[in-house]
């Protein structure tokens, strides 16, 4: 899909409605629908390992609550679109706090330790993480939204679904009938696939195998499958053609090729030959995948530390790339991130005894993470929250080896403050999409994160008051919680706990994402949309190969409409793909609810 046929600009609307939206009303409800969304997300995080996307759910729980209560009062107190996008981004903010350490390390940490954070320590904990990963999303907003235009596709949805509920004329009403036939398609996929328990469909293939361990690896067992699912195809329609078929590329090497060849050598153990070798295949790939991901990413804003600098410095007379009254002022913004680093590096000491200068290094590690999460999901829509969290829990691993609490809980600060910011950046692409102030989404995102931190950790404890014996059973898996407790436990002994052969496939992974992203910023630009991303390709080591599948036929057929009916694309495609991705996420959130009150 070609840039053009994206929408990026902001809506067309009443001068001064995004300054007149930034409201006590809006703020509050984004922080309430918020709060209320985050017991949500840590319940699925502790059942299933992973949460929603709740931007698309809060912006429809706002419009519809204003609304009515428009109709009771005659028409009167409607929220308007600039109110709900500084609403929905504080919603978001709130709801997304489970990321923070509440489904992973902190019950992690009480399983090994016995011991619990009592209630406010656990809000002062979340909130500190949070406001880290906030204000690193503040400060490479402008350079991978507004210069490198990377698509959010989560934001991206975001902002279509709010432009076309409060469009209006002939033109509106059919995005508006699209939107909502995509809507229906997404839903109505994610019922289907929850009542029918669909899986993934393995491709009839089987490699031979070379050890005693077993003689085959089927398709299925190295994720070569098709997911029947909608929501992914969505997405590669809106990530466009080089990021899809990149993840299809760096996924068909990485469980083609490299995880057979780590499995013939006993590297990497089988599973059961019925079922996906994911999580098996995972503790291997993930290393050199996290490695390509950070060289690629790293790389690539090295070329852009002038832009992103400019972001904070005065305005210039004449200067294209300065900051106008929409930014968070430069002082402002240095006065919260001393406030919040501060606040950061205080709480790890005092509730887990971490040296002042390991804590000092986690919390400047997580802005290089957060960069890294920032990146790969603004080109892919996935935040690498699992290859974030180990790839820190390896560092501190190796900086206090033994040290189970610098571990998990330093490694929180950068894993967690890392997947915070990439998944608020979508946000920031949602008010970019329809005008909204940078400074003034900063704010609700903050008041965000102190709701969801005091709600969300109300609800963890309420949900799991023994996580020794509740969690990594039958009634609460918690897969995160498992993943992060072993790798603690085994990153005990330092880089002797490494998977063989890993070490020498990281190094030639970074050199390949170094020279990558290098030649990314070098080469002509019709030659570089036909070269591989380096984060998407490192992304594809971390997620099964379907993903992969399901993006490229999205991407595809974007690209086969583009040439049939390239009109219809340009004003449509968008539209159908969002609702889609709106009308799956609300049939996911329905099914989590259903879940919570049923079971």
């Amino acid at each position: 899909m070609s840039e053009a046929a994206v929408d990026h600009e902001p809506v067309d609307l009443v001068a001064g409605e995004y300054k007149r939206g930034f409201t006590l009303r809006a703020m509050l409800t984004g922080a309430i629908l918020g709060g209320l969304l985050s017991v949500c997300n840590v319940y699925l995080g502790l059942k299933i390992g992973w949460g929603m996307n709740m931007s698309i759910t809060a912006a429809l729980l706002a419009y519809g609550l204003w609304n009515g209560v428009s109709a009771l009062r005659s028409g009167k107190g409607a929220m308007g679109i600039g109110e709900n996008t500084i609403s929905q981004t504080g919603a978001s903010a709130a709801a997304s706090i489970s990321s923070a350490g509440l489904v992973a390390p902190i019950p992690a940490w009480t399983m090994i330790t016995g011991e619990e954070l009592p209630y406010m320590a656990l809000v002062v904990w979340v909130l500190a993480v949070s406001l880290i990963g906030v204000l690193v999303g503040i400060a490479v907003r402008r350079q991978l939204i507004e210069v490198d235009k990377l698509p959010f596709p989560g934001g991206l949805a975001t902002g279509q679904t709010l432009k076309e509920m409060y469009a209006s004329g002939a033109e509106a009403a059919v995005r508006v009938r699209l939107l909502l036939a995509g809507m229906g398609a997404g839903a109505i996929s994610k019922i289907v696939a929850s009542v029918f328990k669909l899986k993934p469909i393995g491709f009839p293939f089987a490699l031979p195998g070379k050890s005693a361990a077993v003689s085959s690896y089927s398709g299925l067992n190295l994720t070569f499958a098709f997911d029947p699912g909608l929501l992914m195809i969505a997405i590669g329609a809106i990530i466009g053609p080089r990021a899809a078929l990149s993840m299809l590329f760096g996924g068909a090497i990485a469980w083609g090729l490299l995880l057979p060849y780590a499995l013939d050598m006993g590297w990497a153990e089988p599973g059961d030959p019925s079922k996906p070798w994911f999580s098996e295949g995972v503790r291997w790939l993930l290393w050199p995948g996290v490695s390509m991901m950070v060289a690629a990413s790293l790389t690539s804003f090295a070329f852009s530390w002038k832009s992103v600098a400019a972001s904070f410095r005065r305005k210039k007379a004449g200067s294209s790339n300065a900051p106008d009254e929409r930014d968070v002022p430069r002082k402002a913004y240095m006065v919260a991130l001393g406030f919040a680093a501060v606040l950061a590096i205080v709480v790890q000491w005092y509730l887990f005894d971490i040296q002042v200068w390991l804590a000092t290094v986690a919390v400047a590690l997580s802005f290089v993470m957060a960069i890294v999460a920032g990146r790969v999901s603004g080109e892919t829509g996935v935040t690498p929250v699992g290859a974030m969290g180990k790839v820190t829990q390896l560092t501190f691993g190796v900086l206090d080896p033994s040290n189970v609490s610098s571990n998990l809980m330093a490694a929180n600060v950068t894993g967690g403050s890392a997947s915070q910011c990439g998944d608020l950046l979508h946000d920031m692409k949602t008010g970019a999409m329809v005008g909204a102030w940078p400074k003034h989404q900063a704010v609700s995102q903050a008041v965000g994160v102190v709701a969801g931190s005091l709600i969300g950790s109300a609800c963890y404890l309420i949900l799991i008051p023994d996580p020794a014996n509740m969690l990594m059973t039958e009634e609460w898996a918690a897969p995160a919680v498992a993943v992060w407790k072993s790798v603690a436990e085994l990153f005990a002994m330092g880089l002797d706990a490494m998977p063989p052969g890993t070490m020498p496939a990281m190094i030639i992974a970074g050199v390949l994402g170094v020279l990558g992203a290098i030649a990314e910023r070098l080469l002509p630009k019709h030659i570089v949309k036909w070269t591989p991303s380096m984060v998407s390709v490192g992304l594809a080591f971390t997620i099964q190969l379907w993903v992969g599948v399901a993006f490229a036929i999205g991407a595809i057929a974007a690209l086969v409409l583009e040439r049939i009916v390239p009109n219809w694309t340009a004003r449509f495609l968008i539209v159908v793909a969002a609702g889609i991705i709106a009308g799956e996420t609300l049939a996911g959130v329905g099914d989590a609810l259903w879940m919570m009150f049923t079971k």
